[in-house]
């Protein structure tokens, strides 16, 4: 076992696996070995075998919570999303404290489209950890699918409550305020985007269009100039040439 999980570490997979391998000649049902098979194997790109083998170690022990997230993570990247969650209902079951797998099924729920199903997931999740913010983030991301520009709002909002200064939040906070046409909040908060990350594109445009929209052309301007100054396409510099000519031709 111990030269298995050395070689792993090593990241000399093959070697890990004839030493597990090994092992199970003198211990054929411990279920922690399998585990270590099948992160080998996936580690090799191998899916078929490491799925095989993950099975293999929750049938001899139902109560690893790592093999569960494991597998899951197989069956995602596969977007095999029923045997995902029929897998994640199963380990919810065996293990109903572990609310890390019940937070894996409400992501596949959203990649199944199944939006009800995840928001019951969410909930169900932040009533028993209410500072839970990864599960505040997703809700949001869930009602904003959904047109339900408020509630996305509530809940980037309490993600900000636990993990300030993250682009990526006041980015999709700022896009829920624009649905919900609260422009000017949606303006400060592109730009808190940019003062947390000064190379975060996406927030530069966004921000200029919507003061061109509001008539704050100088504004406007400015930020487009600085837009083209970051890691863009060609093409869409000349469409943001095209939009800076267009206000000073107004």
């Amino acid at each position: 076992m111990q030269k298995g999980i050395e070689c792993f570490k090593k990241g000399d997979f093959d070697g890990a696996i004839d030493a597990f391998t090994a092992f199970l000649e003198k211990e054929p049902d411990n279920a922690e070995i399998y585990n270590n098979l099948a992160l080998c194997y996936a580690n090799k790109g191998d899916l078929d075998k490491a799925e095989k083998n993950y099975l293999h170690c929750l049938e001899l022990n139902p109560k690893i919570v790592q093999a569960y997230i494991n597998l899951a993570d197989i069956y995602y990247r596969k977007k095999d999303f029923e045997h995902g969650i029929g897998l994640l209902n199963t380990g919810i079951y065996e293990l109903p404290n572990e609310l890390i797998l019940s937070h894996y099924l409400a992501r596949f729920y959203m990649e199944d489209a199944r939006l009800d199903l995840a928001i019951d997931e969410l909930e169900q999740i932040l009533e028993r950890q209410p500072e839970n913010y990864d599960a505040y983030y997703d809700l949001g991301k869930v009602h904003f699918e959904l047109g339900n520009w408020q509630l996305a709002i509530e809940n980037f909002e309490n993600v900000l409550e636990f993990k300030e200064n993250n682009e990526f939040i006041y980015y999709y906070l700022a896009q829920a305020y624009e649905a919900n046409d609260e422009i000017d909040k949606a303006i400060s908060n592109y730009l808190k985007a940019i003062t947390v990350n000064d190379k975060f594109h996406p927030a530069y445009k966004k921000a200029a269009i919507l003061f061109m929209a509001r008539g704050d052309y100088d504004d406007a301007i400015e930020y487009f100039n600085d837009y083209l100054e970051l890691d863009i396409p060609q093409e869409e510099k000349e469409t943001v040439k095209g939009l800076i000519k267009k206000i000073n031709d107004r």
